[in-house]
């Protein structure tokens, strides 16, 4: 008979002082060694077995490093709900929120007499976060989606679904299939991001790789390519600045944006946070992630 492994726990239960933390288990089968990492959009702990690993060797690992489980996710900033007043950078635009609470609708833009503009937001105050968050993500969704079939139709390729999810890792995905996927917070940053991002996922379709011939490809059908990854690089960089500086001085309530995290730089609004990942060997590794993006406008509000 065929050996089968029986059924694992998703998840094991670890004590640290008077605190309980859940930690999700994950199986992979190039791992060498057992892992810990935090995931700050879940704000969980993730520990990666090796193949031949034992649910009981994983309990006392997760154990021996409560200490780490319980520090890294006590040192994640608090998320800031949306909510009146927040200012959103709307395609790179700052849009501050608005509660219309007498109004018919869901959520719509305005332009007051003074050129500011406002995020209106009907309803009740309590339904405000979850009203944003959808309306994001449903206009992520129409520019990536647009976006993507015109770049699809200029290269002849087929695309067979366009996804927006909450990716901490990375920008966006493409598979062989033609199924692309996006981080919704894309349509925080400028039009031109937004759009070199969507050609880049495309011209997967025709070199699944990163080679010589696939930025070829990228730049035959985007003429912004050096712009849009300059403003990447920027982010990337006062994000990764951003969050050091937050940890060395253990900031807590320096939420400003509604991101994880925010920093205020003088006049202008920035707000950051980046996936935290680090072994348990002391080693600490900062990774900007694409579904915490750094929303940076230079302007006074």
């Amino acid at each position: 008979l065929l050996y089968r492994r029986p059924a694992e726990p998703a998840t094991l239960l670890v004590k640290h002082g008077s605190q309980v933390f859940a930690i999700r288990l994950r199986r992979h089968r190039r791992a060498r060694r057992y892992t810990l990492r935090i995931h700050p959009t879940d704000r969980e702990a993730i520990l990666t077995m090796p193949p031949r690993g034992t649910i009981m060797e994983a309990k006392d690992f997760a154990q021996l490093h409560g200490g780490w489980i319980a520090a890294r996710l006590g040192r994640l900033p608090k998320a800031a709900p949306f909510q009146a007043g927040t200012v959103v950078p709307l395609r790179g635009v700052p849009h501050r929120i608005v509660h219309r609470a007498g109004e018919r609708g869901t959520v719509w833009t305005e332009t007051r007499d003074s050129g500011d503009k406002i995020l209106c937001v009907a309803g009740g105050h309590e339904h405000m976060d979850r009203r944003v968050h959808d309306f994001l993500k449903r206009e992520a969704r129409k520019d990536l989606h647009k976006a993507s079939l015109a770049y699809a139709a200029d290269l002849g390729v087929r695309v067979r679904r366009v996804s927006i999810r909450d990716q901490s890792s990375r920008w966006g995905s493409c598979t062989s299939a033609g199924s692309l996927s996006h981080s919704w917070r894309l349509i925080l940053a400028p039009p031109y991001v937004l759009d070199y991002l969507a050609a880049h996922e495309v011209a997967h379709l025709v070199e699944m790789n990163h080679s010589p011939r696939f930025w070829r490809v990228v730049g035959r059908i985007c003429d912004h390519v050096e712009r849009a990854k300059r403003w990447l690089d920027t982010a990337t960089f006062r994000a990764r600045w951003a969050i050091a500086s937050a940890i060395n001085a253990s900031v807590k309530d320096a939420a400003v944006g509604w991101f994880l995290g925010g920093l205020t730089f003088g006049s202008a609004f920035a707000a950051a946070w980046t996936g935290a990942l680090a072994d348990v060997l002391g080693r600490r590794r900062l990774l900007v992630g694409a579904g915490l993006l750094l929303a940076a406008c230079a302007a006074a509000y």
